[in-house]
């Protein structure tokens, strides 16, 4: 599977986040980057990030999945290196939502990464994390350009979806994007060529 280009991933994103067209609100949006913020600075600081939903295995998997999606670069680092499995892992379990909601997102997601692993056991005896970067990539081909979208496709598209999502909202991901926020502009009026083509030059 190529990486996700990063300005391909901007336009799926489409100017909102895509975690929100998942049916995450924009408040669980929010808190989920405030959260992946908190833990990427944790983490610098020697303080190693607990999933609170994912197991060890599952959380193993999840990071490699996800820098596959975007693999670090000579732009900026990759998606682990953002904090996205720490966002993706927040949006699992968000207080706010009801335990019917929570099992909508929690039902898929453990589900198609136990797929992710019997099927790459079915290719190459191996789980996923336990198997090489070409046999991983392989995969991950058959999946991203299969002709028919069966479970694993539907899977691996909300998947990339959120890492994208992730990335595009953390901190490296819009330094990455050259976003400067609400800057005020300074207009220092007409450039002199403009004037003389008006003849309103001095």
């Amino acid at each position: 599977m190529a990486p996700l280009p990063r300005r391909t991933a901007l336009r799926l994103i489409g100017g909102a986040p895509l975690a929100i067209g998942l049916g995450f609100s924009a408040a669980e949006t929010s808190a989920a980057v405030q959260h992946s913020t908190r833990a990427v600075a944790a983490a610098a600081k020697g303080q190693p990030y607990r999933p609170r939903f994912f197991d060890a295995h599952e959380w193993k998997t999840v990071r490699v999945l996800a820098d596959h999606v975007i693999p670090k670069d000579e732009r900026s680092g990759s998606a682990t290196d953002a904090g996205v499995p720490e966002f993706i892992d927040f949006l699992m379990l968000d207080p706010e939502e009801t335990e019917r909601g929570r099992e909508s997102r929690q039902v898929p997601m453990r589900g198609g990464l136990a797929w992710l692993d019997r099927e790459c056991r079915q290719r190459c005896a191996l789980a996923f994390v336990d198997a090489s970067a070409e046999q991983q990539v392989a995969l991950l081909d058959a999946i991203a350009y299969a002709k028919s979208e069966g479970p694993g496709a539907a899977f691996f598209n909300s998947f990339r979806d959120l890492v994208a999502s992730g990335f595009w909202t953390s901190k490296m991901g819009i330094e990455d994007l050259g976003y400067k926020g609400n800057v005020p502009t300074v207009w220092s009026g007409p450039a002199a060529e403009d004037l003389r083509k008006l003849g309103l030059e001095d």
